[in-house]
């Protein structure tokens, strides 16, 4: 086949339309390849020219980082009221907001953009792999690395990389819903379309983004990347994502804080009025409040502990496809996972064959075996690529070594499904008659066989009590048949059992006391035998609540199996639709349900947990359907970030129970005051200068200490928590600003430069050092000891704010000196305030403790997951991926 040249290969386009129509042969020659598929030469220098088959890269972009800053309501906030000020003549507010506004869109930049740059590089790390022919040669390929003219293989559960025409199928179904609209699987053939009206007509072709249900299939790559259909609308679409339950939460409280930023400063501004203040200063004045009482750093804070969490996870290697889902990952309290490849090591081994008739050996058994696979059996013998682990495990078996394929002729094939559990050949050797050849999971084929004798089901069993995986085998002869249908299946005789062992981890009982520890409850679902299920269960130390079958749950209402799910531990011989029904129903009654999965059968029930996690090994389409891709399978890396979402919660939720607090209060002081006193309490510059300096000091909230009663369970966003909280401690401020207030008009007889000066030093002291009550429900540093950070950046701010109005910059500010018995007064008032605090706090979470309600929490309902924007986004490779799903709404 000769070399393009540059020219040529950039005008590779052949719409995918005309490829439908015309014949196979006739569309590999437009491409300029063939059967055996392209060089590798060629193939690297399309690839140069047209690029890699992707949607869109997975790219950190520092403007885009920029831009999503300035999403936030405080931060908007901040932006009108410095405008407002600088059109009023105020220049020294604006410089302040200005200030606030660069330190909080700095440090959010900041964190965010590294934190983009860690998941880039980990999202480099997650492949989705294509079998393709070159020269004639099967390889395992990056999906990204795909060109048109390529010639690939593709089996049950793919997603198809990219737009491709068929060659060849083998009873092909495609779920085309994510472009049709279509619920049912359209059927494919390689045969021409004359004429089509959309794309659900062009059944000789295979479309990106879309799964393979049923089959197999060959073909040859038409378009890639922008230029297949899923592609171009993807990248017409845009990069728009649900929010998750984090993201609506803070949007939640933004809208909390701005009810009362209205409400008190249209107060304020309206009390100045009557008083008769010029009109000028009494709008900056409810400006500046309405600021204050906002914790206008928040959206730092949290980018801070989103990126520090994410930093911590890629360490482990863990790829969270948002930020926000770290936090998300933390609310899990359920968590239902397959068991092959976390609770075992994952490598399926050959051990045996088990032969139940005398006049067949275990070599005859074997080939059965052998026989009954899907793939080409001299390139399955070669190479073990895209093959399932269990057909893998037998070709890769020392046993298979003396297998001929030259000796047998496969002549029709029904490819395993997860209805059937089996897969079904017809064969004959050298050209003698032909045999039916079944081979699955041994429940299924034993159904298909008679009665099973007593002898072979002890037999049976006793494999599944010694915790090994089975397959059955049976056959019988098809003299005169030339295809065959799934009714053929019958009137088999059972030939005997492959034995196979995939053996416990050393680490899961470990793993899994990490778990239980966060209140995390595992249930295992898998499509093996009860028994083996139940015997790794025990091995690794999992209590077992009871096991329900597959059959079990066919029989069970919703209302049966909702309860029943609650308390049972093991699903086992499950299919892919029953593992979605348990997860939507133990959603439903109340848990936060986490799925861990890594087949093709995980993918229905991954879409339907609150959070899927998968593995960098899974197939595509449960990478695709994850919220979460671990780069080792171990349940010990989930458990550790599970602990880095709640830990991030409770620092985020820290630092808002200290804001709307600390900044209710004083700003509720300030309003009262500017209505008693004679003049303002504070400067409008003088009350945004404070809370540059306090909120400063929180930077180093999201690396503090969390205690370890806050990982055990999870937490959630609560306004009414927070309003309730914000109404309590926000007076407690209050009383002892006022007392504040006494002590610089009737001890110190202070003009207004002392009055402000004294109320800011006061402001604070009380309100930074809160934050070492506030970070704990344990008595602080006694049983609770906050970070270094913590404590170094909370005392300098202190000092910092004490040391200000006395000096240089008094003037500028508009402080004036302070007598020395002030400070002796203002430490005693601290410790009574410090001492009140913890009081306080102590009657109200234990108050607060019981108002929480028993029964089920309301589950809101999913956004659709199949929305091509949404999956398009990530990955640098056109195989898509499903966004995170809604959670269920929060405990009070």
């Amino acid at each position: 086949m000769p070399e393009l040249n540059v020219r040529e290969r950039s005008s590779l386009q052949l719409p995918i339309v005309d490829a439908a129509s015309l014949a196979a042969e006739q569309v590999l020659e437009q491409l300029n390849s063939g059967p055996a598929g392209l060089s590798d030469p060629e193939a690297a220098a399309r690839l140069a020219e047209l690029g890699p088959n992707a949607v869109r890269t997975h790219r950190a972009n520092g403007w885009a980082v920029l831009g999503r800053q300035f999403a936030s309501p405080i931060l908007i906030l901040l932006l009108i009221t410095a405008g407002l000020s600088l059109f009023l003549g105020d220049a020294t507010n604006s410089i302040v907001i200005g200030v606030i506004l660069l330190v909080s869109v700095g440090l959010g930049f900041t964190n965010e953009f590294r934190a983009e740059r860690a998941s880039e590089a980990l999202h480099s790390r997650v492949t989705h792999r294509a079998v393709v022919l070159r020269e004639g040669t099967t390889k395992d390929v990056d999906v990204t690395a795909l060109v048109p003219g390529d010639v690939v293989h593709l089996s049950l559960g793919a997603i198809i990389p990219a737009d491709i025409r068929l060659l060849g199928t083998k009873n092909l179904l495609c779920d085309e819903s994510i472009l049709t609209g279509e619920s049912l699987p359209a059927a494919k053939d390689p045969a021409t379309v004359a004429a089509a009206s959309s794309l659900a007509d062009l059944a000789s072709c295979v479309f990106m983004g879309t799964v393979i249900q049923s089959g197999g299939c060959t073909g040859v790559v038409v378009a890639t990347g922008g230029r297949a259909e899923f592609g171009r609308i993807a990248l017409g679409l845009g990069e728009r994502q649900p929010q998750t339950e984090f993201q609506l939460g803070l949007k939640r409280f933004s809208f909390l804080l701005l009810q009362v930023a209205i409400g008190l400063t249209s107060l304020i501004f309206i009390a100045n009025l009557l008083l008769q203040r010029p009109l000028i200063e009494s709008l900056l004045f409810s400006l500046a409040i309405a600021v204050g009482i906002t914790p206008q750093l928040l959206p730092a804070v949290v980018s801070t502990s989103l990126a520090t969490g994410t930093r911590q996870l890629a360490k482990r290697k863990v790829l969270v496809k948002r930020l926000v889902c770290i936090e998300d990952l933390g609310d899990m309290d359920i968590l239902v996972t397959d068991k092959t490849g976390t609770l075992t090591e994952g490598r399926i081994s050959f051990t045996g064959a088990l032969p139940v008739t005398p006049d067949l050996s275990d070599a005859d058994l074997l080939t059965l075996g052998l026989l009954a696979t899907e793939s080409d059996y001299t390139e399955a013998k070669l190479s073990s690529a895209g093959q399932n682990p269990l057909d893998a495990a037998l070709w890769d078996s020392s046993e298979a070594v003396g297998f001929d394929p030259s000796r047998f002729e496969r002549l029709d094939l029904i490819d395993f499904d997860h209805q059937r559990r089996r897969t079904s050949v017809l064969v004959r050797e050298a050209g003698g008659p032909a045999r039916l050849v079944t081979k699955g999971a041994p429940e299924d084929v034993l159904a298909l066989c008679g009665p099973t004798p007593p002898a072979v089901q002890a037999m049976l069993d006793e494999q599944f009590d010694a915790g090994s995986r089975v397959v059955a085998v049976a056959t019988r002869p098809a003299a005169g048949l030339g295809k065959i249908a799934p009714d053929d299946e019958r009137d088999l005789v059972l030939a005997g059992f492959l034995i196979f062992l995939d053996r416990p981890k050393a680490n899961a009982k470990s793993s899994l006391d990490q778990l239980a520890a966060l209140g995390i409850s595992v249930k295992i679902a898998t499509g093996d035998n009860a028994k083996v299920a139940e015997k790794v269960c025990a091995e690794v130390g999992v209590l077992s609540g009871g096991t329900l079958t597959g059959a079990d749950i066919e029989k069970l209402s919703d209302a049966e199996l909702a309860a029943s799910a609650r308390t049972a531990t093991i699903f086992a011989r499950v299919s892919p639709e029953q593992k979605a029904r348990i997860i939507k129903l133990l959603r439903q009654s109340g848990g936060s349900v986490g799925f861990m999965g890594d087949g093709v059968n995980d993918a229905l029930a991954l879409h339907k947990a609150d959070i899927g996690i998968s593995v960098d090994s899974a197939t595509d389409v449960a990478k695709d359907a994850a919220d979460v891709v671990l780069m080792d399978k171990d349940l010990g890396v989930l458990a550790e970030g599970v602990m880095e979402g709640r830990r991030i919660f409770a620092n985020t939720i820290k630092y808002v129970l200290m804001g709307t607090s600390s900044n209710f209060g004083n700003m509720f002081s300030a309003a009262t005051a500017s209505v008693v006193l004679s003049f303002l309490p504070m400067l409008p510059g003088q009350i945004l200068l404070n809370n540059l300096l306090y909120d400063s000091g929180q930077l180093a909230i999201p690396g503090d200490r969390v205690d370890r009663e806050q990982l055990r369970a999870p937490s959630h966003w609560n306004i009414a928590f927070i309003r309730r909280f914000m109404f309590l401690f926000g007076p407690i401020s209050s009383l002892f600003d006022f007392a504040t207030f006494a002590l610089m008009l009737f001890a110190f007889d202070a003009v207004p430069g002392e009055f402000r000066a004294g109320w800011f030093i006061e402001s604070i002291a009380t309100q930074t050092l809160i934050i070492f009550a506030i970070r704990t429900r344990r008595v602080p540093f006694l049983r609770s000891r906050p970070s270094a950070g913590l404590i170094v950046a909370s005392l300098g701010v202190v000092v910092l704010g004490i040391l200000l109005p006395l000096s240089p910059l008094a003037g500028l500010l508009g402080f004036d000196p302070l007598p020395v018995p002030f400070f002796l007064a203002l430490l005693g008032m601290i410790v009574v305030y410090l001492v009140l605090v913890e009081g306080a706090k102590q009657w109200f979470f234990s108050r607060d403790a019981q108002k929480i309600p028993a029964g089920p929490v309301p589950v809101r309902p999913r956004p659709d997951t199949h929305h091509i924007a949404r999956r398009a986004f990530r990955f640098s490779a056109p195989v898509p991926v499903a966004a995170p799903r809604h959670r269920r709404r929060m405990l009070p």
